[in-house]
């Protein structure tokens, strides 16, 4: 995917891919006599230290070119979303150290924009991925009487190894398996319930038709599916067992920059099951896009990697604030230390959805697809500050009420915007059938309108 910035951050998001190894060759038996075998020593060393050589020489020229291209600023920033757009090809209007939020400084080459100003932003945006996961998995009962609560810390703070201690029972592995492929996606799993509820990443178990969960105790039950949520990418699971420890889930609201967190999962396949690794919060509310969707994570630079996913990030209590999902990578840059988790918040609202009615509902959304304008284009187009709408949904109440294409979303309830960071804190101050009031401007002229948000499922995944 691509977000617009010089990196990504879908490295991990696809679940861990496992497939059975190779049976090992024989050996062969050197057969070189004694004198031989140290010829071919002394002329392999030789080769590689040459080889070596060349290298650092034909480096040591193309560094300075190499400087001066990153230097010169090909990287764009990441344009926010409602339901959400993320520009699509880099383009040289963008320092790197600018903001997600803000536009950095333009370039003062004149860009190569058309006329038309829809094919422009036809270009400029990314498309937005709004098909639903496809989970074949068996469908299991929904669960009476269960409800997923987030508790207060209380105590002192645990060590490392008494968190570990504590916390790794909770943490299972995933495998999920679809038929008439070989190997299988491989993923973390949180603990809800002493008889058998599971959470994980709906990425986890995408396009799977059956799934088993292994315990800490390296027992294997195979998994029936309760429900998975696409737009937050959380899943709940159910398997036929009693008596597991259940993680304890703490309030990311909490949560501040710099406190410490420990993360447990299974991290590039089974030979490195239940790893613990630690760091800090180093972001909250972070707007990651995906797929042109946005996602509010949580930042930290604890170590994760293909195989975390699903997994927990817990608090020094032993409390489960976030469940890891995302990383960031680059394809020609190395990227440590900055990893997400979906808040604890977000996921106990989702459990508790999707533990009652198998899906989730009553999520208000509007039914628009929105960008950030970019500043060489409010020039060139003649455009206001604020959100170009790229598109809207015939079944939303913002398309009943006049709101196309091509419209500029300038406030929301009265109160302006040029991020969807800003879109999103007002709408979910408001539930589903609530109004929002937006003023619109068209071609010069400006109107006001009062569009009726509705439920996510029944614009998006209707049936």
């Amino acid at each position: 995917m691509s977000n617009g910035n010089w990196y990504e951050t879908e490295n991990w998001y696809a679940p861990l891919k496992r497939t059975a190894p190779e049976k090992p060759k024989e050996p062969v038996r050197d057969t070189l006599p004694e004198q031989e075998e140290k010829k071919s020593r002394k002329t392999f060393w030789v080769a590689t230290i040459a080889l070596v050589c060349a290298f650092a020489l034909l480096l040591g020229l193309c560094m300075p070119a190499i400087l001066r291209l990153r230097e010169s600023g090909t990287l764009v920033e990441a344009a926010e979303t409602e339901e959400g757009k993320t520009p699509s090809t880099p383009r040289p209007t963008r320092n790197p150290g600018g903001s997600q939020d803000k536009p950095a400084t333009p370039s003062t080459e004149e860009p190569d924009m058309p006329d038309d100003r829809d094919a422009f932003f036809d270009s400029y945006y990314q498309d937005v991925d709004t098909s639903a996961a496809q989970v074949n998995i068996e469908q299991g009962t929904l669960p009476q009487g269960f409800t997923l609560q987030a508790v207060p810390a209380k105590g002192r703070t645990l060590s490392l190894q008494e968190l570990y201690e504590k916390c790794a029972p909770s943490i299972v592995a995933i495998s999920g398996y679809t038929d008439g492929q070989a190997g299988y996606n491989w993923g973390t799993g949180v603990i809800l319930s002493s008889d058998g509820l599971i959470l994980t990443n709906t990425h986890v178990i995408d396009a799977c038709d059956r799934a088993t969960v292994t315990l800490f105790d390296d027992r294997e039950f195979e998994a029936t599916l309760i429900g998975a949520d696409t737009i937050s990418d959380v899943a709940v699971l159910k398997i036929d067992a009693t008596g597991l420890t259940p993680a304890e889930f703490g309030d990311s609201a909490n949560l501040r920059v710099g406190d410490p967190v420990a993360a447990i999962g299974n991290p590039l396949g089974d030979s490195f099951r239940c790893t613990l690794t630690d760091g800090i919060i180093s972001a909250i509310s972070r707007d990651i896009s995906y797929k042109g969707r946005s996602m509010i994570l949580l930042q930290t630079n604890t170590a994760l990697n293909e195989g975390n996913s699903g997994g927990a990030l817990f608090n020094m209590h032993g409390q489960v604030v976030g469940i890891t999902n995302m990383k960031m990578m680059s394809s020609y840059s190395s990227i440590e230390g900055i990893g997400f988790a979906i808040p604890s918040a977000t996921a106990v609202e989702v459990v508790n959805s999707i533990v009652r009615y198998g899906e989730v509902r009553g999520r208000p959304s509007i039914g628009i697809t929105v960008g950030a304008i970019p500043p060489e284009a409010m020039e060139k187009y003649q455009l206001p500050s604020g959100l170009y709408i790229t598109d809207v949904l015939e079944s939303s109440d913002a398309w009943k009420q006049g709101v196309r294409p091509g419209d500029v979303l300038l406030e929301v309830n009265h109160i302006p915007v040029s991020t969807t960071t800003e879109v999103n804190e007002i709408k979910n101050q408001y539930g589903v059938g609530d109004t929002l009031h937006f003023t619109i401007w068209r071609n010069g002229e400006t109107m006001e309108v009062d569009v009726l948000l509705m439920d996510t499922n029944d614009l998006y995944y209707p049936g």
